[in-house]
């Protein structure tokens, strides 16, 4: 009220003095924040679409409750269960940064747990953030667990050594300053046996939360007075299970690994001893009002049956107490406390991508909504899992049901088994072709079965497939490309024997599994060479090695970035100059004894149409930048820009091979780089990689060219054809779209501002017109870059980049910008005719330098392509001071040129903004039949302009 908020929603952060409760306002925003987004899943109260409402007229007492449909919006939400958010770092990308959390958020994502106690919401958090850690402890990562089964100097899971017990000054350390990791050096400080008083001094955590913490590390005893998993009694398991220890924990635990096989065989155990989750409803009442909204959560309850005992005990008399929590023996869990309601339509599960972070973020989100919208035409339920709350995948009401767990695979198993019609008391928990028996009677069930059709694991990047092997197993129905053959796509071996038989040219290239096999790989298809571990996304533990000391380093310090164990390390010969493009596909291929075929049709379904292939070309998209830096942090262009029409038909034909030799059934990216030649004949095509999956780029194809793709790739795997569906290529859309990407460089003081084969970028916006040139524009205001009109320009370019920058150089100066150069570069430019002024290195102490004149407002643009990396270096300190001060900065000569074009452009011609509705009418003109199915899944007049966003210096791709 003081503040004058009449209407909308309002954030506010308080602090509380824990020792007297006085509390007071730090900040107050009179708008929706991040939080209120977390407060809507948390509570399944829709903060925006409420503020939106009042703010055009309506009172809360107007509005309904969408959760519970006949209670008014103009009561708080009341919650019986807790909610737990934790943030997702990724200081992997930044190895030279500060992990040190302060005021300046660092996070790029979140994840939220659900849970009826702290304890168990927490752990679930810990396994959704996908960090190798499956809980508090007891995993792979467990420093003193590793410690206690050797009882001497031992391993965890990434290779660390570890000594036991650690060192005090370390660990007083740990906890004294807030990181990432503090959570885990106190569980490690409680196991030394550090009182909750020191704890606290050191961290200034609430007691509560010290003492929750400190009754999973006193259970831990309790876990680890078994040594066989049969010895475990069902008592004992079920309070695990409550506390939310995962059965990765207990696989580790008891059997010594965490594999697929090992976590498969104690959800076997555990459902033999009747133990099985129950799932609860997001209601926003705390049950008082019955729920119209099928949004869920996991948690194991105590009820009224009895126990499911498989190895003998017996449940304890009265209640005994099983540890010093004093933790009573409980009945197993009856059916009476599930609150999930079933029906009898056939149900399409979509795995999320969990939380957001480099390499994979909220495109793969924008596939996994379009799956549910398309399940949703085709009559079948969607279903949804996912943990992040950020995402619009997780709103309540995008899928037909909405479980908010852990992408993990007992967490992903469960519901799936919960769906199809098996509580988990007996039966492998899926249909084959008839339903299951019923289930037993459910509260408010219209059925008592239900048939899953199918798992979607293609659409949420490379979390749902690094559980698609287990899920396989387990017998879980995966629809679309087959797991085998996105497999083949990964395993360097079959691939490179795939791409043999199709007579593909790829980069020379092998496998390496230990250092020497590296060096000889190297020696043989001669440096500079890309290095990668296999199984990854986003590029991770991705270097260039141009000589062998450095591919040494590489292979002793990062060979252990995968995800998987035994995976080994990818050797290209690295394409210098070369144009990069992605290729997206959608395909509707199924295996045969014969080989691939087109998808059948049954019954009354009309025939594929000859004027429809099996695979369609989403859309080519050639690279601004050329083949070395990530395509996640290249700007792209739909349509290509430079190359050849005929090479675009080969590019596409090659795609296209691919799709049907890999029997691709939804979407597939495709990057491959070209060694332009004296003709377009003479172009060699190179196959980078191929993902039979969605891919990041997929939002920006569908955008481009004003089709949903991922909805027709949903509707292929669920049954359907391309020829049913209509789709059709689109090879011209009248407009030109440019992807750009946005960087967290402001976020990370000292961090170098160099792009390479490891992804960086947190996000991407794109900027649309008929003009090239304008629509680069477009994309760099977009993302918050500043392309001056008017000033001057500081060029320092490698020498092999100098007859490159030429072409930038004399346009600048052309276009009356004032250039001022390094020593070498200058003397090249002048050699050339161009006069510039040139400075002396930072290191010679001669002043005004380039950091001085940037200082003081007189440079307004850095050109510099990188010889060293590092910022203590005389260029790394020249792109420090760039994110510092606030000027913008380039380092690539392809995205130098494409910057000053678009200068030039912008100071040539006025350019306007159009909804994207317009675009698809110029499109519609422009393409042969119009944009084709999908539309453009956006309102009536939305407009597609770039934001002013606050000015952050980054490499302009």
């Amino acid at each position: 009220r003081e503040i004058g908020v009449e209407t909308g929603g309002s954030n506010i952060q308080f602090a509380i003095d824990p020792r007297n409760g006085r509390m007071i306002a730090i900040e107050m925003n009179p708008r929706v924040s991040r939080s209120s987004a977390l407060a809507s899943k948390a509570t399944g109260f829709p903060i925006a679409k409420i503020a939106a409402k009042l703010a055009v007229g309506y009172t809360l007492d107007e509005l309904k409750n969408d959760i519970t449909g006949n209670t008014s919006a103009c009561f708080e939400p009341s919650i019986d269960y807790i909610v737990t958010k934790m943030p997702r770092w990724t200081f992997e990308k930044f190895p030279e940064a500060d992990e040190t959390l302060t005021t300046q958020m660092k996070s790029v994502g979140e994840a939220m747990a659900i849970g009826r106690t702290f304890c168990e919401s927490l752990q679930k958090v810990i396994r959704s953030m996908e960090v190798k850690r499956f809980g508090l402890g007891l995993d792979k990562n467990d420093k003193w667990l590793a410690a206690k089964r050797a009882d001497t100097l031992s391993k965890t899971a990434d290779h660390q050594h570890v000594q036991w017990p650690l060192n005090e000054e370390t660990l007083t350390r740990k906890l004294a300053v807030p990181s990432q990791g503090r959570l885990y050096y106190i569980r490690y400080a409680m196991k030394m046996g550090w009182p909750l008083q020191r704890i606290n001094q050191l961290t200034r955590i609430d007691f509560f939360f010290l003492d929750q913490i400190k009754r999973l590390v006193e259970f831990e005893d309790v876990l680890c007075g078994f040594t066989r998993l049969d010895d475990v009694p069902a008592d004992v398991l079920f309070q695990a299970k409550r506390l939310g220890y995962s059965d990765a924990q207990l696989a580790n635990l008891y059997l010594g690994n965490i594999t697929a096989d090992t976590i498969l065989t104690v959800r076997a155990y555990r459902k033999s001893l009747g133990i099985t989750p129950v799932y609860k409803l997001v209601d926003t009442c705390s049950a008082e009002f019955e729920a119209r909204t099928p949004y869920y959560y996991s948690t194991y309850e105590r009820g009224t049956g009895q126990w499911a005992v498989g190895n003998g005990a017996e449940p304890a008399e009265g209640g005994a107490p099983l540890s010093p929590l004093s933790i009573a023996h409980s009945p197993l869990p009856s059916s009476a406390e599930d609150e999930i309601r079933l029906t009898d339509r056939e149900k399409v599960i979509i795995l999320g991508g969990g939380p957001n972070r480099i390499g994979q973020g909220i495109e793969f989100d924008y596939c996994c909504c379009h799956a549910a919208f398309a399940a949703k035409e085709l009559g079948l339920e969607s279903v949804m899992i996912n943990s992040n709350p950020e995402t619009v995948s997780t709103d309540y009401d995008t899928s037909d049901l909405l479980f908010f767990e852990p992408l993990t695979l007992e967490d992903v198993l469960n519901v799936v088994e919960r769906l199809s019609g098996d509580p988990g008391l007996g039966g492998n928990g899926f249909l084959t072709g008839a339903p299951h028996s019923a289930a037993p009677s459910l509260p408010h069930s219209a059925a008592s079965s239900s048939l899953v059709r199918g798992l979607i694991v293609q659409f949420g990047g490379q979390t749902p497939l690094n559980l698609a092997h287990g899920l396989q197993k387990a017998g879980a129905p995966i629809i679309g490309t087959s797991v085998d053959s996105i497999d083949l796509a990964e395993d360097r071996d079959r691939f490179d024997a795939l791409l043999d038989s199709l007579g593909l040219q790829k980069p020379p290239s092998g496998i390496a599994r230990s250092l020497d096999q590296a060096v000889a790989i190297a020696n043989r298809i001669g440096y500079p060479v890309l290095v990668r571990p296999s199984y990854v996304l986003g590029g991770r533990g991705m270097e260039i090695c141009s000589v062998e000391s450095a591919l040494r380093h590489y292979m002793t310090t990062a060979v252990n970035v995968s995800e998987l164990d035994n995976a080994p390390v990818l050797i290209d010969k690295f394409l210098d100059d070369a144009t990069e493009v992605d290729v997206d596909v959608v395909a509707d291929y199924e295996p045969t004894d014969e080989g691939t075929k087109p998808r059948s049709h049954e019954g009354d379904q009309a025939p594929a149409s000859p004027s429809v292939p099996s695979s369609i070309i989403c859309g080519v998209m050639e690279h601004i930048e050329q083949a070395g830096i990530h395509s996640g942090d290249s700007a792209c262009t739909i349509p290509h820009w430079s190359l050849a029409p005929q090479t675009v038909e080969r590019i596409k034909a090659i795609a296209r091979t691919l799709a049907e030799a890999l029997n691709v059934r939804g979407l597939m990216n495709v990057q491959m780089a070209i060694k332009q030649g004296a003709t377009a004949d003479a172009d060699q095509i190179y196959i980078l990689e191929v993902n039979p999956r969605a891919s990041r780029t997929a939002p920006f194809v569908g955008k481009a060219k004003h089709i949903a793709w991922p909805r027709i790739a949903a509707k292929v795997m669920m049954g359907k054809s391309l020829a049913e569906l209509g789709a059709r290529e689109i090879n011209h859309t009248g407009a030109y779209a440019v992807k750009e990407s946005v960087f967290p460089f402001g976020k990370f003081p000292g961090v170098d501002v160099v792009l390479g084969p490891e992804m960086r970028s947190t996000g991407e916006v794109m900027g649309i017109d008929e003009s090239l040139p304008i629509a680069f524009a477009k994309s760099q205001m977009g993302a918050g870059i500043n392309l001056p009109l008017r000033g001057n320009v500081f060029l320092s370019v490698r020498e092999n980049d100098r007859p490159k920058i030429l072409e930038t150089a004399r346009l600048l100066h052309d276009l009356g910008f004032g250039l001022y150069t390094s020593g070498g570069t200058g003397e090249y430019l002048a050699s050339r005719g161009i006069q510039t002024v040139v400075l002396q290195k930072i290191a010679s102490g001669a002043r005004p330098n380039v950091i001085d004149l940037m200082g003081d407002g007189k440079i307004n643009l850095v050109i510099n392509t990188p010889t060293r990396t590092g910022w203590q270096t005389d260029e790394g300190r020249i792109r420090a001071a760039t994110v510092r001060l606030g000027v913008s900065m380039i380092t690539t000569t392809t995205g130098a040129l494409a910057a000053a074009r678009a200068i030039e452009a912008l100071r040539q011609n006025e350019w306007g903004v159009k909804a994207m509705q317009d675009y698809k009418v110029i499109a519609d003109r422009a393409g042969p039949g119009g944009a084709g199915p999908g539309g453009t899944g956006l309102q009536t007049g939305s407009v597609l302009v770039p934001a002013r966003l606050a000015s952050v210096a980054k490499p302009v791709s």
